[in-house]
C-alpha cells in the first residue's frame, strides 16, 4: 500500500476563481493537440515524404496513448492529487512539442506524439475531477453540463489558427504553439493554483480494482461511454479526411481547410448547448430523435452527391451531423462524469479513457476502410456511425425498459 505523505500548496480560496478560469482553459488541450495541426497534414505528408496515412496515424497515436493513459492516471491523481502531476505534465507536454517542431523524422514524431497524449491524460483528467473537488449540487452539475462545451473550443480556434500558422510559417509553427501555450500554463499554474484533493485515496491495488470493476459493470455508465465514443468518432473521422478532401480532391487552400474545421468545430459547441438547453427533457425522446436526424442526414449526404459536390454541400450536410454529435456526447458526458463523485479521478479517467480508445480504433478502421477520397466516402462514414449508435440507444432503452418490469 502507497500512501500520500508529500506536502504540497493547496489552493487559495481568494485563487479560487481564477484558477477555475485556468481549468476551463487547459480542457480544450486534447482538441488542440490534434486539430491545430490538421491543415497541415498535407504539408506534412509531403515535407516528410511519407504517406498521408503515415502522417494520420500521429493522430491515432495520440489518441490511443491519451485514452489508454486516462485508464490509469484517474487513480495515480486520487492517491497523490492533482496539482504537482499536472505541472510536471505541463513542462514535459511543451519540451515534446519543440521537439516535434525541431525534427522531419515521422518516427521520433510519433513518440513524442506518445508523449503528448499521456501528458494530456493526466491534465485533463485532473482538471476535469478539479470541479468535483471543489463544487457540489447544482453548481457542479452546471459546470460538467459546461465540459463538452468549453472543450469544442479546441476545435473551433485551433484549426483557424492553425491554418495560418501553416499558411505563414510551416507546420513546425503549429507545435511551437503548442509549446508556448503549455510554457504560460505552467506560470499561472504556479501563481494562481493549488492542490484542491482532499481526501486522499490509498494507493491499494486491490482496492482500485474494485472500484474499476464495479464502473464497469454498471451498464449505464459503460454503455454510455461507447455512445460518447461513437459521437467524437464522426468529428475525428472528419479531423482525418478532411483537409485531404480539401486541398487534394476540392484543390483548396490549408487556410480554408482550417476555416472549415473552425466552422465545424462550431457545431459541435451548437450541440453542446443544445444539450444543455434540453437537459430537463424526457432523455430517451430526445436522443432517439436526435440519432434519427444523424441517419436520415448522412443518408441525404450521400444521395446529395449526385446532384452536386463541393465544399459547400460538404461542410452543410457535415456541420448538422457534428451538431448532432454533439448534441449526443453533452448528454452522456454530463452523465458520465457524476455517476461516482467519491471516485472523481477514477470516473473522470475511465470516460476519457475508454471514449479516447474507442474513437482511435473506430476513426483509424473507418479510414483505412473508407480513405480519405471524397465526400462519397466522408457520408458512407457518418451513415455507419449513425447507425450503430442508433442501435447501442436501443439496447440501452431496452435494459433500461427491461429493469423497469
Amino acid at each position: 500500500m502507497i500512501t500520500n505523505t508529500v506536502k504540497t500548496k493547496t489552493l487559495k480560496k481568494k485563487n479560487q476563481d481564477i484558477s477555475t478560469f485556468l481549468a476551463f482553459a487547459l480542457l480544450p488541450l486534447s482538441g488542440f493537440a490534434t486539430d491545430v495541426y490538421l491543415p497541415s497534414l498535407p504539408s506534412m505528408a509531403a515535407s516528410m515524404g511519407v504517406s498521408s496515412i503515415q502522417v494520420q496515424l500521429s493522430l491515432s497515436l495520440f489518441l490511443i496513448s491519451y485514452g489508454v493513459s486516462q485508464l490509469f492516471v484517474g487513480s495515480i491523481l486520487d492517491s497523490f492529487g492533482r496539482y504537482k502531476l499536472c505541472l510536471v505534465s505541463l513542462v514535459i507536454f511543451g519540451i515534446a512539442s519543440l521537439v516535434i517542431a525541431s525534427t522531419h523524422n515521422i518516427y521520433l514524431i510519433y513518440f513524442m506524439r506518445v508523449i503528448h497524449g499521456i501528458t494530456t491524460a493526466i491534465i485533463i483528467v485532473g482538471k476535469r475531477a478539479y470541479f468535483v473537488d471543489v463544487f457540489s449540487g447544482e453548481k457542479l452539475k452546471h459546470y460538467l453540463s459546461l465540459f463538452s462545451i468549453i472543450w469544442s473550443t479546441g476545435p473551433i480556434v485551433a484549426p483557424f489558427i492553425g491554418g495560418h500558422l501553416q499558411t505563414h510559417f510551416g507546420w513546425e509553427s503549429n507545435f511551437y504553439f503548442l509549446a508556448a501555450f503549455a510554457f504560460i500554463m505552467v506560470i499561472l499554474e504556479l501563481i494562481y493554483s493549488g492542490e484542491t484533493l482532499k481526501h486522499f485515496t490509498s494507493f491499494h491495488l486491490g482496492n482500485i480494482a474494485g472500484v474499476y470493476a464495479r464502473m464497469i459493470r454498471t451498464s449505464s455508465f459503460s454503455l454510455g461511454i461507447v455512445m460518447l465514443g461513437l459521437a467524437y468518432t464522426m468529428v475525428m473521422v472528419y479531423n482525418m479526411t478532411g483537409p485531404f478532401i480539401i486541398e487534394h480532391h476540392l484543390k483548396l487552400s490549408p487556410v480554408v481547410a482550417g476555416y472549415s474545421s473552425l466552422f465545424l468545430g462550431l457545431a459541435w459547441m451548437v450541440g453542446g448547448f443544445a444539450g444543455k438547453a434540453t437537459i430537463n427533457r424526457p432523455f430517451f425522446r430526445k436522443m432517439f430523435i436526435n440519432h434519427g436526424f444523424q441517419i436520415a442526414f448522412a443518408a441525404a449526404m450521400i444521395i446529395s452527391i449526385s446532384f452536386i459536390e463541393n465544399l459547400y454541400s460538404m461542410i452543410f450536410f457535415a456541420f448538422i451531423i457534428h451538431v448532432t454529435a454533439g448534441y449526443t456526447f453533452n448528454n452522456y458526458f454530463t452523465f458520465c462524469l457524476g455517476k461516482f463523485p467519491k471516485n472523481a479521478g477514477i470516473a473522470s479517467g475511465l470516460t476519457g479513457g475508454i471514449t479516447y480508445v474507442i474513437v482511435s480504433l473506430l476513426s483509424y478502421g473507418i479510414i483505412e476502410f473508407l480513405p480519405a477520397k471524397d465526400e462519397h466516402n466522408l457520408g458512407y462514414s457518418y451513415l455507419i456511425l449513425a447507425i450503430f449508435a442508433m442501435a447501442v440507444m436501443t439496447i440501452i432503452y431496452n435494459m433500461k425498459e427491461k429493469n423497469k418490469e
